[in-house]
C-alpha cells in the first residue's frame, strides 16, 4: 500500500473518533445543564464553595502558578517545541504530526462544546479575571494540560522506552492544573472531570493511530 493509501484509513479513523467524542461531550454537557442540573449542581457548588472558603494569599499565588501550565499560550508554545524537537530527535515527521493532531483536536472539541453547551461559572468569586461567564463546560486549561503533558509522556515512552518511568511524572502537571482551576472558581468539578475524560479518550485514540508498534530492533518506526 502506498503512503497516501496508508494515511487515508488513519485520517478517517481519527475523524470518526473525534466526532464520537464531540457527540459524547456535548451529550454529557446537555445532561449536566438540563435533566441532571438539579441533582449535580448542589454538589458542584458545595465543592466550589469549599475551595473558596479555604483561600489565602499564599494559596492564591500557588493556584495562579499551578494554572499556568494549562494556559493556551503556554500550551501552543510548548506543543510547537515538542513537535519540532521530537521530529528532529527521531528524524521523522511522525512526532510533529502526532502533536499537531492531538492539540488541534483537543482545542476543536473544547470550542465546539463551549459554544453548544453554555454553563455558568461556579457561584463564587473567580480568581482568574476576564473569563467568559457561561463557558464553564468543559475546562480548556485541564484539557490543554492533559493533552500536552500526557502526549509528551506518551511520545517519550514511544521513542525511548527507558524514559517511561520518568515520563509519567509529567502527568502530575494536569492534576495540578485541575486543582488550581477548582480553587480559582473557574470551573465546576464536573467540568474538570469532563475534560479529563474526553482528553484521555482523544489522546488514546491519536496515540493508537499515529504512534506505531516497535520494530524488532526495539526502535520506533520512522517511516513517516
Amino acid at each position: 500500500m502506498t503512503d497516501a493509501g496508508a494515511r487515508r484509513p488513519a485520517a478517517w479513523t481519527l475523524a470518526v473518533w473525534w466526532l464520537v467524542i464531540v457527540v459524547a461531550v456535548v451529550g454529557l454537557g446537555w445532561l449536566l445543564t438540563h435533566p441532571l442540573e438539579s441533582t449535580v449542581d448542589p454538589w458542584d457548588d458545595d465543592v466550589s464553595r469549599w475551595f473558596a472558603a479555604h483561600r489565602s494569599g499564599d494559596l492564591d499565588a500557588l493556584a495562579t502558578a499551578g494554572s499556568t501550565p494549562g494556559d493556551t499560550w503556554v500550551g501552543v508554545a510548548l506543543a510547537l517545541l515538542v513537535a519540532a524537537g521530537g521530529s528532529q530527535w527521531q528524524r521523522s515527521w511522525r512526532p510533529a504530526i502526532f502533536v499537531t493532531v492531538l492539540m488541534s483536536g483537543v482545542y476543536a472539541i473544547y470550542l465546539v462544546a463551549t459554544h453548544l453547551v453554555p454553563r455558568d461559572r461556579p457561584p463564587v468569586r473567580i480568581l482568574d479575571p476576564g473569563l467568559v461567564p457561561d463557558h464553564s463546560f468543559p475546562s480548556g486549561h485541564v484539557a490543554t494540560a492533559l493533552a500536552l503533558y500526557g502526549g509528551t509522556a506518551l511520545l517519550l515512552a514511544w521513542a525511548a522506552p527507558r524514559t517511561r518511568r520518568w515520563a509519567r511524572l509529567l502527568l502530575l502537571l494536569p492534576l495540578c492544573v485541575a486543582v488550581a482551576r477548582l480553587y480559582q472558581g473557574a470551573h465546576h468539578p464536573t467540568d474538570v472531570l469532563a475534560s479529563l475524560l474526553f482528553t484521555t479518550a482523544w489522546l488514546g485514540g491519536v496515540a493508537w493511530v499515529l504512534l506505531p508498534g516497535r520494530s524488532g530492533s526495539g526502535r520506533p518506526s520512522t517511516a513517516a
